[in-house]
């Protein structure tokens, strides 16, 4: 019998944090949200752990620092409303703190203003609830 390997698909993903982070934002959950590399209290205290890994910003953006601390709020906020630990209805206020953070970081605001239309539009089913996520799936080779 061949020897069996298991691993995940973390392809996607071009950043890993080096250490825990912690923000408030404007999101308030009815209750506490705790996993493995996030967490959201009820009072808006978003901590993302060491280890947690994000794509950093999407498409045809550029990764400048203005944008980083942005990209991983607004990745780590998308992936609690994809599991299901957050309604759909927080995406819009995501959205505008990944603006507020960018600006806070000195992105010029006319790109904010660009980068928050873009979420806007095109982002929503980046945060659709997925039950069978690929990186949560433990794959097998041969």
């Amino acid at each position: 019998m061949k020897p069996i390997i298991y691993y995940k698909n973390i392809d996607r993903y071009r950043y890993e944090l080096a250490a825990d982070y912690q923000i408030i934002v404007k999101i308030r959950p009815e209750n506490s949200i705790h996993h493995e590399y996030f967490s959201l209290t009820t009072g808006g205290l978003l901590t993302v752990k060491a280890g947690y890994m994000w794509d950093g910003p999407s498409g045809l953006a550029i990764d400048s620092k203005d944008f980083m601390r942005g990209s991983l709020m607004h990745d780590a906020c998308y992936q609690v409303m994809r599991l299901g630990l957050l309604p759909q209805s927080y995406r819009q206020v995501a959205d505008e703190e990944l603006r507020r953070i960018c600006l806070e970081d000195g992105m010029w605001p006319i790109r904010a203003w660009w980068v928050y239309n873009t979420v806007r539009m095109f982002a929503g089913g980046c945060a659709e609830r997925q039950i069978n996520l690929p990186e949560n799936r433990i794959l097998t080779a041969p």
